[in-house]
């Protein structure tokens, strides 16, 4: 390896290091504005000059590779002067507008300017004029303030997969835009903020209303998707301003999905504050007390048999295990976590999890998707896919929706036929998987929320055991949620018991008039209109369909307005924390559970959020490790049984309105309208109303 000299120390590194690259490792900080360490090289900024012995002028540290016995300086005076020519060179025609910017406070540009920017400008023409273009509704654009880093033109190429943005002109008439004018149509549109080093690119719903020294800084986990991406949330008095990446590189490296990142306006629309109980027909305001013993009443003559629960896609772990609880105390078998109707077991753990961890797909060498599209279902997972295809290690096939993955990849169909052709060795694409020394599996609810998912899910693993995903090393068969609460409830066991009711059979009793009792747990996306004359109970925090629904509400956090554990689709184990208080008189729905059985006097036997995850963690002895991968037992699962001609499809149709936060969003409205369906419906596995 070759061993270099910077600044006086010594350090050897692998070949096709940079010089910028080495210097960090050393703690040595060169500026820079158009490196970044995920990007590829672009070199076209010049602040990272720096000196090397023997070569005639200021070399770029950025895209010059480390050489054996290089001497490198990067704090000369020589070197000093040059950046401070750059500097001047940036500034000529920027607006200097720093105290309307919004990335002031946190701008690249005023933190350089500061340590080589000059007191005053030499340059007295008039300043360069670019105007504004129309990026879509999430990103405000300033690009008079555009130094041409070039940084958001390589993410979308390279990681985001949507070439859509490019420079056009040369020197001063140099520009950089979109091609046709049009919006940027990319789920991860929004790391474009982050990139931007200038304020050239900012927050369009959040324009103009702080400064980056207000915010209270909180981190925690997403649950607008499976994936448990670390986020951080920012918050302004008691309000949600805006959601940032924190930086994971086994989860989410440092992106963000537009969905998790903007719908945080949804939190402060159609919330629910205090508790409701339906009189004559009409929801009215009620208190506490009121309402929780208007549901005793419905429950003390009610049997067992005839009370069910459900929880929704965002439910947090405290929430079930405390439902799951009640209704033990109640003699109840029929709960639910899997709202869309996914036939997935809770017994066998790796049966719903990805197994290979998300971080795995980076030694994956196969991939078969089926049933899923997880551009939409999970933009950052797929980001990913993409970075593994690009090396060219891994051949991609999908059988389901017919689809851009951003990723070349072979269709081979979309039904359920196929598949069953694959496991049974009738498809050329099962030799493909079985010479792979990491092949994967990809299994999306499009797969297993249908009538026939059971025999899907068998099929699945007769084709992991048929192409070899199993090894002592690795274990290529993985699930793709959707709902950041579907692994955690399997994991709780909060699935139908003995003799109990699935989310169908739950609503076709209450159809029959056979279920008294109905809790649903943030459960927003079943049939509501199919629910009979039951007595419905909503924990939740939106006035979405549940609430509308419901004949008593109790009003819930959102998730960033409370302590909750979530585990992810790779089965780690994430804790959300408190960013800012709930509206009104909501309170946590373990604590509202935990109220009604003092009122049932079936009292719960906790009664702080540290004994609600100690009773967590001798449910399921998962919930100890959080944070942590830990793998699951291969085992037997699936039904055979014979499968529908059906196409499979993907279960999310409008990628910015699934969920109650997002549907409750102005902004992800917007997207709907730019980007969503020519139909302008919600997700197919929502319900529409008004």
């Amino acid at each position: 390896m070759p061993k270099l000299s910077i600044d006086g120390r010594d350090i050897e590194v692998e070949a096709g290091t940079t010089i910028l690259q080495a210097a960090e490792r050393l703690g040595i900080e060169i500026p820079r504005f158009c490196y970044h360490e995920r990007l590829a090289i672009s070199g076209n900024c010049r602040m990272c000059l720096v000196e090397v012995e023997k070569m005639p002028k200021p070399v770029a540290s950025c895209a010059q590779p480390v050489g054996d016995g290089m001497v490198v300086r990067t704090n000369t005076p020589a070197i000093r002067k040059a950046r401070q020519g750059v500097m001047e060179f940036l500034l000529v025609n920027h607006p200097l507008d720093c105290p309307v910017c919004d990335q002031g406070g946190e701008c690249d540009l005023q933190d350089q300017a500061v340590a080589y920017g000059a007191d005053r400008g030499r340059c007295r023409e008039p300043r360069r004029q670019v105007h504004d273009h129309d990026y879509g509704p999430l990103i405000a654009t300033t690009m008079t303030r555009c130094i041409h880093c070039t940084r958001c033109v390589r993410f979308l190429n390279e990681i985001a997969g949507v070439p859509e943005l490019g420079a056009v002109g040369r020197g001063e008439h140099m520009e950089v835009g979109t091609y046709l004018g049009r919006a940027i149509g990319s789920e991860l549109s929004g790391n474009l903020i982050d990139l931007c080093p200038v304020g050239a690119l900012t927050n369009k719903p959040a324009a103009f209303t702080y400064r980056s020294w207000e915010l209270k800084k909180t981190e925690s986990a997403d649950v607008m998707d499976a994936l448990g991406s670390r986020i951080r949330i920012d918050t302004r008095g008691n309000q949600v301003v805006r959601i940032l990446p924190v930086a994971d590189d086994a989860v989410n490296e440092e992106w963000l999905s537009d969905r998790s990142r903007f719908a945080c306006d949804g939190l402060t629309r159609q919330r629910l504050d205090r508790c409701y109980v339906r009189r004559d027909g009409k929801l009215t305001p009620a208190s506490w007390h009121e309402a929780v013993m208007a549901v005793a009443n419905a429950l003390r003559g009610a049997p067992g048999g005839r009370v069910a629960a459900i929880a929704g896609d965002q439910a947090d772990a405290e929430s079930m295990v405390a439902l799951k609880d009640l209704m033990a105390g109640l003699n109840s078998p029929n709960m639910d976590c899997r709202g869309d109707g996914a036939k997935l077991e809770a017994g066998v753990r790796a049966s719903y999890l990805f197994n290979s961890t998300i971080a795995g797909i980076n030694q994956a060498d196969a991939v078969l998707i089926v049933g899923s599209n997880p551009r939409k279902e999970a933009p950052v997972l797929n980001a990913r896919l993409r970075a593994r295809w690009l090396t060219g290690q891994m051949k991609a096939a999908v059988i389901g929706p017919k689809t851009d993955l951003t990723f070349g990849h072979d269709w081979l169909g979309d039904t359920a036929e196929i598949l069953s052709s694959v496991a049974e060795g009738k498809h050329p694409f099962l030799e493909v998987l079985k010479a792979a020394k990491r092949p994967m599996l990809i299994l999306g609810q499009g797969a297993l929320a249908r009538d026939d998912g059971a025999a899907v899910l068998s099929l699945a693993r007769k084709l992991a055991d048929a192409a070899g995903l199993i090894k002592p090393d690795w274990n290529g068969f993985n699930v793709l949620h959707t709902a950041a609460g579907r692994v955690g409830g399997l994991d709780l066991g909060f699935v139908p018991g003995k003799g109990g009711r699935d989310v169908a059979g739950i609503v076709d009793g209450a159809a029959r008039n056979e279920i008294d009792v109905l809790f649903l747990l943030g459960a927003d996306e079943i049939d509501m209109a199919g629910l009979g004359h039951a007595f419905v109970v909503y924990l939740g925090s939106h006035g979405d369909a549940g609430a509308h629904r419901a004949d008593v509400v109790l009003p819930a956090p959102a998730y960033t307005e409370k302590s909750g554990t979530w585990v992810s689709t790779e089965g780690r184990v994430r804790r959300s924390r408190l960013a800012a208080f709930p509206p009104g008189e909501a309170k946590p729905e373990w604590m509202a559970i935990k109220a009604l059985s003092d009122a049932m006097n079936r009292a719960l036997p906790y009664a702080t959020l540290a004994e609600v995850r100690q009773r967590m963690v001798a449910v399921n002895p998962i919930f100890a490790a959080v944070d942590e991968i830990r793998p699951a037992a291969w085992g037997a699962f699936g039904m055979l049984g014979a499968v529908s001609d059906k196409p499979f499809e993907s279960t999310i149709a409008d990628f910015h309105r699934v969920d109650p936060i997002s549907r409750a969003s102005e902004t992800m409205a917007a997207c709907s309208k730019a980007f969503g369906p020519k139909c302008g419906c919600h997700s197919k596995k929502t319900v529409t109303h008004d």
